[in-house]
């Protein structure tokens, strides 16, 4: 048996061997021109070495002319399938602009509607991505972002709906990575609609369409707050505070959404508690105000170093946890954003490549290889560096917003504690809790939840409290 896996090993290093020396041919023909391009990275692709093959790519993109080849489209679509988007979205525009691969075309689209340039990134979801092609699903979520943005709320849940059927319709077989990618992209298109009928206002439909969303979901504890927000716009705030409770349970421990204690604190003050009000506001300042003088001083002293951002998070993936409290929960929630995740998994496999670089024979080609597979790996090395420190500033800055949200909270209750003195419908009798304060249906149960959780109660909760507003009782 030994003999038969040593043979079967030798006969694929001598397959890898037998096409990078064809590639190596290729480059020689070349002669310093981008001409026989696309043979060296057919010949790459055969052998998996997408990252290899990036360098040849973009090459071929800065300095070819004519590229419009369905086999050199379809050799793009493979390795960007296999590498992500990050690494050609920092290609510039003209550059994309030359190819008519499917992949290309999205990303381009995306650099438009970064730009807000609408009616480009629309031509190019449109004019040039297959229906049939695997990369149609994004390119229906992004179609539906830009309907959303431009306020075309119709024709945004119009390709909400087609990117949720294209999604779990489209053919993911031989590729972990696709079937997750294909997941999340319906996941974020049943958001999507959700989102559009909420901005139109229609919340009772926002509801349903929220309530689509599994709670198997990778995205379904960020968006329970979204719910949460919903529910305060229905008025409905005992089932916003039950929702938002959830995000107590130990198994959301690594959310970070500094905005939940604020839609908390909001909430409570519609119900006019001011107590509780006041109490999440000094507790939010209380846990976070010190965590985040000191996460200002270390982002400034580590400023663009990506590596150390990567090695940061990566540590934390293992486990390792800082001084810090609020930089903790940041981390443990860069850590499972699905983004982060994709671009640090492909950075991983595509390690891999030197394994299979390294078995080669001693040559020039094995050499080149190697140095191209590290400078892409370099890139996305920092691509994951760089995302891991946007994300840290954004959530500084997203705690700094929340503090002057906090005070501002602070003083309505104060103002309107004050009015509430001398309202003459004025209760003194304060009820905790009762039933008779549900709204509830038939499917629904009552539960005294006294703040423990089990693995499979990360549920729909709805509290049960009697608003204290004069003249107003839920």
């Amino acid at each position: 048996m030994k003999k038969k896996i040593i043979l079967l090993a030798a006969t694929l290093c001598l397959n890898v061997a037998a096409s990078t020396d064809v590639a190596w041919d290729y480059l020689r023909k070349s002669q310093g021109s981008v001409k026989y391009y696309p043979s060296v990275i057919q010949n790459l692709v055969k052998e998996k070495l997408y990252f290899a093959s990036i360098p040849y790519i973009k090459e071929l993109l800065a300095r070819g002319k004519n590229l419009n080849s369905r086999e050199l489209d379809s050799l793009i679509d493979e390795v960007v399938t296999n590498v992500g988007v990050k690494q050609f979205e920092v290609l510039p525009v003209s550059f994309l602009e030359k190819s008519k691969a499917p992949t290309l075309k999205y990303i381009l689209a995306k650099k438009y509607f970064r730009k807000s340039d609408f009616p480009k990134a629309l031509k190019e979801l449109n004019g040039t991505i297959p229906s049939g092609h695997p990369s149609k699903a994004f390119a229906l979520f992004l179609e539906g972002s830009i309907f959303s943005v431009t306020k075309k709320y119709s024709s945004a849940i119009k390709a909400y709906e087609e990117c949720i059927s294209k999604s779990e319709s489209t053919d993911n077989r031989g590729s972990v990575n696709r079937k997750r990618q294909l997941s999340i992209n319906r996941d974020y298109c049943i958001v999507g609609k959700a989102r559009a009928h909420f901005s139109q206002g229609k919340y009772e439909l926002a509801n349903l369409d929220y309530l689509d969303l599994s709670k198997s979901s990778h995205i379904w504890p960020e968006i329970l707050f979204e719910e949460a927000w919903n529910g305060f716009y229905m008025r409905d705030y005992n089932r916003t505070l039950g929702k938002l409770v959830t995000y107590n349970s130990p198994f959301l421990s690594f959310i970070f959404n500094p905005e939940i204690d604020v839609l908390r604190s909001l909430t409570y003050m519609e119900l006019c508690l001011w107590q509780d009000t006041l109490k999440v506001v000094d507790e939010f300042y209380a846990k976070n105000e010190k965590s985040h003088r000191e996460i200002e001083s270390f982002l400034k002293k580590h400023g663009k170093d990506y590596k150390y951002f990567y090695l940061l998070a990566k540590s934390k993936m293992k486990g390792k946890e800082s001084g810090n409290e609020l930089l903790n929960r940041m981390l443990s929630s860069i850590s499972r954003d699905p983004t982060f995740r994709e671009m640090f998994d492909f950075f991983q496999t595509g390690r891999d490549e030197f394994e299979v670089i390294n078995k080669l024979p001693k040559s020039q080609i094995k050499n080149i290889l190697k140095l191209n597979l590290k400078e892409a790996l370099l890139l996305q090395r920092n691509l994951v560096g760089a995302y891991v420190r946007k994300q840290l500033h954004l959530g500084w800055h997203q705690v700094r917003k929340t503090f002057l949200d906090m005070s501002y909270i602070k003083l309505e209750v104060l103002a309107r504690r004050k009015e509430s003195l001398y309202s003459p419908d004025l209760s003194m009798n304060r009820g905790r809790g009762d039933i008779r304060n549900l709204k509830r249906t038939d499917k629904q149960y009552f539960w005294n939840f006294n703040g423990e959780f089990w693995a499979d109660e990360l549920g729909d909760y709805v509290f049960s409290l009697k608003s204290e507003c004069s003249g107003n009782a839920l």
